[in-house]
């Protein structure tokens, strides 16, 4: 086993993942860093042999972990890294804030970043994926972002170095998104908390909140350009085709696609993530039979088979 340095923080071998991921799937993490501060994170990865691979986890609300579990250095991020702030109509947030207590804290201030009210996970997995939802993406907020190099260096992104996509950005493997800064148009906190409460009972409504899931399974297969925005929408959505594929409420092993918004992969109850995974891809196989449409990810899938199992597709 790799000799690891010296941490401030807790630096644990063989950590199970499958309690930190909302699937709860998943084998363990070779290592598992929570750093105490910014300067124990870059001095850990400083120090790191540079051949070790660096995993950063957010919520793990849009994960899963393989169930031979990741042979890397997971870095999870927690108190000191979590902290929120408001300066005007910016909000400065650390990676590790949830993305609704940033949009609440936000909006007590008179400070619109409503959007962010019903995305799981947290800032720092926001900016990494372009987090959108109700026509706005992170990339229309974002003024700058701080991370750690996985040499150990602090940085500053701006939204042009980060080259935003749907559902994507250009942040290099093993870079730790630390904090973010996000700005917001004014408005009245009593109509801006309103607002999230509508949004919420919409999601409520239509997607299964009540069951273990990672959120949209797969990104919507048309209809964006390269920035990700609003007006690059078009109206071929991911739960359509899956349900004209006849496949709402598909099942493998513990695993289903939802009764009630079909384009969520749950775990009912003692799925794997050989279970999930391998639905998932019954799905897309299924869907590009049927309609010629090759869907994407948009969970994102990590990690080593469990011995026995073949190797997982990408």
């Amino acid at each position: 086993m790799t000799h690891m340095p010296d941490t401030k923080g807790a630096l644990t071998p063989q950590r199970p993942l499958s309690d930190l991921t909302w699937l709860r799937v998943g084998g363990p993490a070779e290592w598992f860093f929570q750093p105490a501060d910014i300067e124990d994170l870059s001095g850990f990865l400083a120090r790191l042999d540079a051949q070790v691979p660096v995993f950063p986890m957010g919520v793990g609300s849009n994960l899963i972990v393989r169930d031979g579990g990741l042979r890397a250095v997971v870095i999870r991020l927690g108190r000191g890294f979590n902290g929120i702030r408001v300066e005007g109509n910016r909000v400065i947030a650390g990676a590790a804030a949830l993305d609704a207590h940033v949009a609440r804290r936000a909006a007590s201030a008179g400070v619109d970043l409503t959007f962010l009210r019903t995305i799981p996970g947290s800032i720092g997995g926001a900016v990494r994926m372009n987090a959108g939802c109700y026509g706005s993406y992170l990339a229309d907020h974002l003024i700058e972002a701080r991370a750690v190099t996985r040499g150990g260096d602090v940085v500053s992104l701006t939204p042009n170095d980060l080259n935003f996509a749907y559902r994507h950005s250009d942040l290099p493997d093993g870079w730790v998104i630390v904090e973010a800064v996000l700005e917001g148009s004014t408005g009245d906190p009593d109509a801006l908390s309103a607002k999230m409460e509508e949004q919420l009972a919409k999601r409520d409504a239509t997607q299964p909140t009540k069951e273990r899931s990672a959120g949209s399974t797969f990104r919507n297969p048309a209809g964006f350009s390269s920035t990700g925005r609003a007006d690059d929408v078009h109206d071929l959505k991911a739960w359509k085709v899956i349900d004209e594929a006849g496949l709402r409420g598909a099942r493998r092993g513990g695993a289903q696609m939802s009764e009630k918004h079909p384009n969520f992969l749950i775990n009912t109850g003692g799925a794997s993530a050989a279970d999930l995974e391998g639905l998932g891809e019954d799905v897309r196989k299924k869907v590009f039979q049927i309609r010629g449409i090759e869907l994407q990810w948009e969970i994102m899938r990590v990690g080593e088979p469990a011995p026995g199992e073949g190797p997982q597709a990408d």
